[in-house]
């Protein structure tokens, strides 16, 4: 008997460390999914007030100014939310961020990284 019952505690500690690491690992999946895929074409929108540095599809004509076009767009937007918190220290690019939602910094994100960068 008492082996029958460490038996089934083993089987019941590994079908929840199963369950655990399912619930885990789709966790992870969503939380990703959430955090990608804004609206390319609401942030071509918003675009608009970056077209003067960044050019109007994210290229930029002047070398003072980065090219947004086909950066990764998990890139693009840390970026857009550091330069929102002060953590990049331009105060052009802060101002020009500001009014900006989180779902502002995911679309204008979408909308770079879907830009061919040449």
């Amino acid at each position: 008997m008492l082996g029958q019952a460490s038996h089934q505690s083993e089987r019941e500690y590994n079908m929840r460390k199963s369950a655990v690491m399912l619930s885990v690992t789709l966790l992870a999946m969503t939380s990703g999914m959430a955090m990608a895929g804004g609206d390319a074409a609401a942030g071509k929108v918003k675009a608009a007030a970056c077209a003067a540095c960044h050019g109007a599809n994210g290229k930029s004509t002047n070398p003072m100014y980065p090219n947004l076009a086909g950066q990764h767009e998990a890139y693009l937007a840390k970026a857009i939310k550091a330069y929102k918190a002060g953590d990049r220290g331009d105060p052009t690019m802060k101002a020009m961020v500001a009014p900006l939602s989180d779902g502002d910094i995911a679309n204008l994100a979408a909308h770079y990284a879907g830009q061919a960068c040449k």
